[in-house]
């Protein structure tokens, strides 16, 4: 990680950053102390009367905010590794609520603003929404230390003038009611309560219907349970959430006996070791189209004896390059939006714009283009993603199917086999839909996801 991505536990950043600002007063201007100077006085008595694990979450969650770190890179950071275990808890369980509550959280603080229109700094915002998710999901946290916690951050962010605001604003929340529950929500109503963006609710409700995408957000709320959906779990296999494994099984018993297998999109590896555990015969190739994201897949597999002969290939799939001959089974599990892993990226309904769907959806026709271009006569493909949205899966789909040279195969008996061996715990029939393979959070156990078999004709 760069050096100005780390995450400060303990030792405070500039107040402000670029050189000293001139702000008018009654005496006329007034300079401003210059960020290069260091920390004021008041700015380090303030940080020693804040928690670790409040500075380290605060930082974090301006990192995000910033584009400058995803939640789970800096959660697993050298710095925040070296908090003791209970800071480490509470510095996570900070940075997720934040972010998988922050559209509700802001909701709340809007409404005890004497000007609900006004626009706030970034500093005094994660500030506040600190406060407020402590002051109402973590029961075991003192009303007095979330508030005056988040009061000495936003002096210590360089904020003083913001102070007063922020202490009134959170004795206002700690003193109010808990909203009763309504006998019946719009959309955008529970769509707000649950933390995510209207639009993108909007467009679930349409797909899934009104009660399905209450039962997804509900689900984003919470860290995905490894596990259930399976019989076998733990011992050597990898942890990894549900639905991703259940692509790797349904693609390992979609060709049991192929003797080449390519995971073309294959980083961080746990489909790779599914398939590895599965088709004890085959040669498995794990590439990725980046090299850095390689090499930390190879050291995870490397962690597994039934991995040891996997070979890895830094490799673009959409040209259909750096990887020699063909393959009997292809997995080809896209870049996608995500939409469908937000319990676990809770980031993802902030950055994510309506647009990016259209321009996934053209990276994935041609990843699945270039991968199809390895498919041995006879060889099955199987085609998924993390992702809700329809552009992303059926769209793409439909397009490379359309110009032919492949068919699709029902997932429906693949699933079957899968119940009758044994693999699968619970019956997962409202999995398949049209013959593919859709889980979805809050219906199924584990992340959304989308899967299809294509076979070369």
């Amino acid at each position: 990680m760069k050096e100005k991505s780390k995450v400060w536990v303990g030792k405070p950043k500039h107040v402000k950053p670029g050189g000293a600002k001139v702000v008018a007063g009654k005496a006329g201007a007034v300079r401003k102390r210059p960020a290069s100077a260091g920390p004021t006085a008041s700015v380090e008595a303030s940080v020693a009367k804040i928690t670790p694990a409040r500075l380290a979450a605060f930082e974090i969650l301006k990192l995000v905010g910033e584009n400058k770190g995803h939640s789970d890179e800096l959660l697993h950071s050298a710095r925040v590794d070296g908090l003791s275990p209970e800071d480490r808890n509470l510095t996570t369980a900070l940075v997720m609520g934040v972010l998988r509550w922050q559209i509700a959280l802001d909701a709340r603080v809007r409404g005890l603003l004497q000007r609900p229109e006004q626009r706030l700094a970034e500093p005094v915002s994660i500030a506040l929404r600190m406060g407020a998710f402590q002051l109402l999901h973590l029961e075991r946290i003192p009303a007095h230390a979330a508030l005056s916690e988040s009061v000495e951050l936003c002096r210590a962010a360089g904020e003083p003038h913001a102070t007063g605001m922020v202490n009134a604003v959170l004795r206002k929340l700690a003193a109010a009611q808990k909203p009763g529950v309504r006998i019946h929500e719009s959309v955008a109503a529970f769509a707000e309560r649950l933390g995510h963006p209207r639009w993108i609710v909007e467009r679930w409700v349409a797909a899934y219907g009104r009660d399905v995408a209450l039962k997804i957000c509900e689900a984003d709320q919470h860290e995905p349970v490894e596990g259930a959906m399976f019989a076998e779990r733990g011992g050597d296999w990898p942890v990894m959430d549900d639905g991703s494994r259940l692509v790797g099984e349904i693609a390992a018993a979609a060709m049991p006996g192929a003797k080449r297998v390519w995971d073309c999109c294959a980083a961080p590896g746990g489909k790779t070791l599914v398939l590895a555990k599965r088709l004890g015969g085959a040669e498995i190739v794990a590439s990725d189209v980046s090299a850095k994201r390689l090499a930390q897949t190879e050291a995870r597999l490397r962690r597994y004896a039934y991995a040891e002969r996997v070979g890895f290939a830094v490799a673009d799939a959409a040209q259909a390059k750096g990887v020699d001959g063909e393959f009997d089974l292809i997995l080809c599990d896209v870049p996608c939006s995500g939409t469908g892993t937000m319990a676990g990226n809770p980031e993802i309904r902030h950055r994510l714009k309506v647009e990016e769907f259209a321009r996934q959806a053209e990276r994935q026709r041609l990843i699945l283009k270039g991968a199809l271009k390895r498919l041995a006569p006879g060889g099955r493909l199987v085609y998924s993603t993390c992702s809700l949205e329809a552009e992303e899966c059926e769209g793409v789909v439909d397009a490379v199917v359309g110009a032919g040279g492949v068919v699709r195969v029902p997932v429906d008996g693949v699933m079957a086999e899968l119940a009758e061996r044994g693999v699968l715990s619970g019956e997962m029939g409202s999995a398949v839909r049209d013959g593919a393979l859709r889980t979805l959070p809050g219906v199924h156990d584990g992340d959304g996801f989308y899967a299809v078999i294509l076979e070369r004709a």
